[in-house]
């Protein structure tokens, strides 16, 4: 049996950093044996109530029976054919397009990386124009057209600020940048570019940003200045998506966008994506044979990850997953605003249904400016000592905490305890 060091040195070996994406690589370095339900054990066989869910994806959980029955079906049927049509493909289409109000029509690829590429390109054909409006702070994929002012120190907002080396200049300038929640900048901005302006790219919960919420009223002035200005609106979903509800937030706030993006939650931990919208701008796609925008992928719609879709997507319209979830994250919220008010933290607990955010600092937060107001080293160094008692919480600044609803109100009553233990013995690490 190898030890943890070794296992990790092997990976290091072979793999650059020994992890297959970058945000893997935080410390401390885990090294994990398994997961089932709401739970994870390490290499040393620690057992850890989960609160990452690989990022959002696990809605049902770890190792869901209901999820990995549907794919072992699957591939006891099927393999990827490489040309035409799957029933399984239809079905899962189907679903989406009866429960998302902007879909019309919807197609599938493997990643919300990929989906926002579709997107915007998309709208750069449909409009004829090539400049895209996101907003500071928010994250919609690796790509050249949107990885610009994601992770961005207070001396950078708003400035001219690439999110990697080697990328293409000429995308990061058509890239411009706004304020979350301000729409007299985001008019300004339409107005300096008038008649040059594809697409406007937002989550309309900036869950990347930890849990930042967009007004109403923001959200319908998005929709009529697009309106006005010829511009495609992009609702990125792959995090809320069939995370807050069966028809995403836009089934929430009634903000019906051009383009959406899905992913995460939607296969349930299944590498599945999808990019739904308007009849019009989805047949601009090659799967049509009279569309002229590029859409290709020799794994969309595998039948392992539509099956594990269709099986999530049922399992949702069935069971009261939304009631568990959103009851246990408001109970989750109240109790570690509570605690921390106790022991005079001075720590805001922010978030919405089954994802919650703790950041060190006073409310409100309706920027990337006033989520840098947060104490980084404070919150990490606590989220360290959750680790250490057996709560994994996401060692990052200001990453969200997830619950599954796999997740029972013991498991929040253990983390509460665990909670006040650190505060109570260690004071705020």
């Amino acid at each position: 049996m190898f030890t943890k060091q070794e296992m990790i040195d092997r990976a290091k070996a072979v793999m650059p950093g020994g992890v297959n994406s970058s945000i893997r690589n935080i410390e401390p370095f885990m090294m994990w044996k398994e997961g089932d339900g709401a739970y994870l054990w390490d290499w040393d066989g620690k057992k850890y109530v989960d609160y990452n869910g690989c990022w959002g994806p696990y809605i049902l959980g770890y190792n869901s029976p209901v999820v990995k029955n549907a794919v072992i079906e699957s591939i006891d049927r099927h393999d990827q054919y490489g040309v035409g049509v799957t029933e399984l493909e239809i079905e899962l289409a189907e679903r989406i397009c009866k429960h998302v109000p902007c879909a019309d029509k919807a197609l599938a690829c493997s990643s919300g990386s990929e989906a926002t590429y579709h997107a915007i390109r998309a709208a750069r054909a449909f409009t004829g124009r090539e400049k895209v409006i996101k907003f500071q702070g928010c994250f919609h994929g690796w790509h050249d057209y949107v990885l610009r002012n994601c992770y961005t120190p207070a001396d950078m907002l708003y400035k001219r600020n690439p999110n990697s080396a080697g990328m293409f200049d000429a995308a990061v300038d058509a890239t411009l940048v706004c304020r979350l929640n301000d729409l007299e900048n985001v008019e300004q901005t339409m107005n300096r570019n008038k008649g040059e302006v594809a697409a406007l790219i937002v989550e309309p919960i900036a869950h990347n940003l930890g849990c930042v919420k967009l007004s109403d009223e923001f959200l319908k002035g998005l929709r009529r200045l697009c309106d006005e200005h010829g511009i495609v609106l992009i609702f990125d979903e792959v995090i809320t998506g069939f995370r807050v509800g069966l028809g995403g937030y836009q089934g929430i706030c009634g903000v019906i966008p051009d383009l959406t993006t899905m992913g995460k939650a939607l296969g349930s931990g299944y590498p599945i994506a999808f990019i739904m919208g308007r009849d019009e701008i989805m047949n601009t796609f090659s799967t049509n044979s009279e569309g002229n925008v590029s859409f290709q992928g020799t794994t969309n719609g595998h039948p392992a990850c539509v099956a594990a879709a269709i099986a999530t997507i049922d399992f949702l319209e069935k069971e009261p997953v939304f009631d568990s979830i959103f009851e246990l994250g408001d109970y989750f919220r109240k109790n570690m605003q509570w605690l921390f008010d106790q022991y005079e933290q001075g720590v805001s607990v922010i978030g919405y249904g089954s994802i919650s955010v703790p950041i060190w600092a006073e409310g409100p937060f309706n920027n990337h400016e006033d989520i840098l107001r947060g104490d980084a080293e404070k919150s990490i160094a606590f989220r360290k000592a959750m680790i250490e008692r057996g709560h994994y919480w996401a060692p990052a600044e200001p990453k969200r905490l997830t619950i599954s609803y796999a997740h029972k109100k013991e498991d929040i009553d253990s983390t509460l305890e665990a909670m006040e233990y650190v505060l109570k013995e260690e004071g705020n690490t």
